[in-house]
């Protein structure tokens, strides 16, 4: 039998009505998740936060508990399944992902569109697919099961809040389809890694996230650069990776805060294509700036976040950067 280990951090899967709206309530999802019929030859214990978290609030204190949890718990279950509030999934899926080094177990998260106490809810189908994907031994990575899709959980973006739908990974071929029969793509699955389980304890470390726009975010830029005391940026640029050369303050603010060991990754706006050098304006490399590849926002913060939580050079940070590390990237 296997043993799965529900995480309930928070989010809308467990909330209820109220004249406020919806909001969070201690031990409703318990009660709810009671009511689910047993599922065949799985075993479920249940941890439920003492303070549930509506996502809007996630910060790094909570994805240390959530890694601190896991690695206490690892031996003893064959999976685990995160319920998570849907507006910072992706971010906290791509976090898990670089920060679970040499995981060999699945670690899914899910949660819903509607909670559980509406009759309409997709939270019931999207936490009993995460039980079958917590249950596959040779799924060795970070997940997201939702909406009858598993992706990858670094490649996951949030594209709607009024659809089931939830997530998407763009262009992306999903890890498993679940229909009237399982789909399981293990073709795309990451191999098992060969290294003992280490995860990453995470450090607070000051990163923004900027995108350009055409007209004041060059400034802006350039400013922040010249003035805010931090470790890393991940520059949200146009198309192939594309910026406004002639503009010099920009070019000469990034160039000196790369030789200051400032990271700055370049990543694209759109939802699908990679950083290129098609274009003159693409033409970054001199700058110090290092390419995203095809990474999304949220995987590009969260593997910046953990890589500057260790004890890497700049130099090794940087070559990082651009490794598949965790089926993130394209590899060129």
């Amino acid at each position: 039998m296997k043993k799965i280990l529900i995480i309930y951090t928070g989010g809308t899967i467990g909330m209820d009505y109220s004249d406020n709206g919806l909001q969070v309530v201690p031990g409703l999802f318990k009660s709810q998740l009671q009511q689910l019929a047993p599922v065949a030859n799985v075993h479920i214990d249940l941890i439920e936060y003492e303070n549930l978290i509506d996502s809007s609030e996630i910060k790094i204190t909570h994805w240390i508990q959530m890694i601190d949890q896991i690695k206490r718990a690892y031996t003893s279950y064959d999976g685990f399944v995160i319920i998570h509030g849907t507006d910072t999934m992706a971010y906290t899926a791509s976090v898990l992902a670089f920060a679970l080094k040499g995981l060999s177990k699945p670690v899914v998260l899910t949660g819903a569109q509607l909670p559980l106490v509406h009759r309409r809810s997709d939270g019931w189908s999207n936490l009993i697919d995460a039980l079958y994907a917590a249950g596959q031994e040779d799924l060795h990575e970070v997940v997201i099961s939702f909406d009858h899709k598993l992706l990858r959980g670094c490649r996951a973006r949030k594209v709607s809040t009024d659809k089931f739908i939830g997530f998407d990974s763009m262009g992306k071929t999903p890890l498993a389809e679940f229909g009237i029969n399982v789909s399981w793509y293990k073709d795309q699955w990451m191999q098992a890694r060969q290294t003992e389980f280490l995860p990453i304890v995470l450090k607070p470390v000051k990163i923004l996230v900027i995108s350009l726009y055409p007209g004041y975010t060059t400034d802006f830029v350039a400013e922040c650069l010249a003035t805010v005391q931090v470790k890393g940026l991940v520059l949200r640029t146009y198309g192939c990776g594309n910026i406004p050369l002639q503009h010099p303050q920009l070019a000469k603010s990034i160039q000196k805060a790369s030789e200051r060991g400032i990271i700055i990754i370049n990543v694209t706006q759109v939802t699908e294509g990679c950083i290129a050098s098609n274009y003159t304006n693409g033409k970054v490399e001199g700058l110090g700036m290092v390419s995203g590849s095809d990474m999304t926002t949220e995987a590009a913060l969260a593997k910046l976040t953990v890589l500057l939580s260790t004890d890497m050079s700049d130099t090794a940070i940087r070559a990082a950067i651009g490794y598949n590390l965790a089926g993130e990237l394209t590899q060129k």
